[in-house]
């Protein structure tokens, strides 16, 4: 949708055409600037400035984490990205960086395709990654690299989350990746623990 042209601009656009001195022109002249720039942004994404439902393709340029990336896409503009509806090792347990590490084998330098489910309270999107079709978020969870994030799955399909409760307890089941240790801690009762000793 176009931006409509404010009395401001109006009125700034008339002291630069009349105004007899500088200083009322330079203002006027920062008036207009202000409203090119902000005509120019609009509707422009930037991090921290995603909404759910928001669809980015882009190279993915960083790794923080098991569930965690940078993508920059066509624009060149960062978005910082959580895999939606699991939870990896943080990087201080165990299987955490292993964690990292096979996501970025996965789709790092890589153009891949997000779907933003949400946005945290972090200002990061929490999307759904693909690359050429696959759910990236259900390869960590199959390969035993991360949690099926049950308490976030309230927007997950039926049908996901059953394949993502599935490919857990196959995982568990052939104590794939972080399910070779016995009582693996999960990273939301890590962190809380960690919370508590500090």
């Amino acid at each position: 949708m176009a931006r409509r042209i404010g009395q401001r601009e109006v009125r700034a656009l008339t002291t630069l055409l009349t105004a007899r001195t500088w200083p009322a022109r330079i203002g006027a002249l920062l008036v207009l600037a202000v409203a090119a720039w902000a005509w120019w942004n609009e509707g422009r994404a930037a991090p921290g400035m995603l909404a759910a439902g928001q669809a980015i393709r882009g190279t993915v340029v960083g790794i923080a984490d098991g569930d965690t990336l940078t993508l920059l896409d066509a624009e060149r503009r960062e978005y910082r990205l959580r895999l939606a509806f699991i939870d990896a090792p943080e990087k201080a347990q165990p299987y955490g960086n292993v964690a990292k590490q096979a996501l970025s084998d996965r789709i790092y330098r890589k153009v891949v395709d997000a779907e933003v489910i949400d946005v945290d309270r972090y200002q990061r999107g929490v999307a759904v990654i693909r690359l050429d079709g696959e759910d990236i978020n259900y390869a960590q969870v199959k390969a035993g690299l991360a949690w099926h994030y049950t308490r976030y799955a309230g927007k997950q399909t039926q049908g996901d989350f059953a394949a993502y409760e599935a490919a857990l307890q196959a995982a568990r089941a052939g104590r794939l990746g972080l399910w070779q240790q016995p009582g693996a801690e999960p990273p939301w009762d890590f962190r809380r623990n960690k919370r508590a000793a500090e």
